[in-house]
């Protein structure tokens, strides 16, 4: 499970910042909370839409599948929190200490 989430961390990095800015925001509607909510319970779900036991198919459809959803999300946030999580400061670059 570790490797399957470090290989979903490195393919949705950035994505994964905007969106965990966006959840945070103070004005972040519900629906944001719990579509994040449903996407992490997928991830470390022992139930998949195709089971991990088959040797690559079972890997890759949470590849496509994951990064969609957060993408979704994204594509659905309100101007003024996309606006924010677009300009959030990244670690290491520019961010207070």
């Amino acid at each position: 499970m570790w490797k399957r989430l470090t290989v979903l961390w490195t393919v949705l990095r950035g994505d994964a910042r905007r969106l965990w800015f966006a959840v945070r925001h103070p004005a972040a509607p519900a629906w944001l909370k719990l579509g994040t909510a449903l996407i992490v319970v997928y991830v470390v779900s022992p139930i998949d839409l195709v089971p991990d036991v088959l040797p690559v198919i079972g890997v890759v459809d949470d590849l496509i599948i994951v990064p969609l959803a957060i993408r979704w999300l994204l594509n659905r946030l309100p101007p003024e929190i996309a606006a924010a999580a677009r300009h959030a400061p990244s670690p290491g670059r520019g961010a207070a200490r």
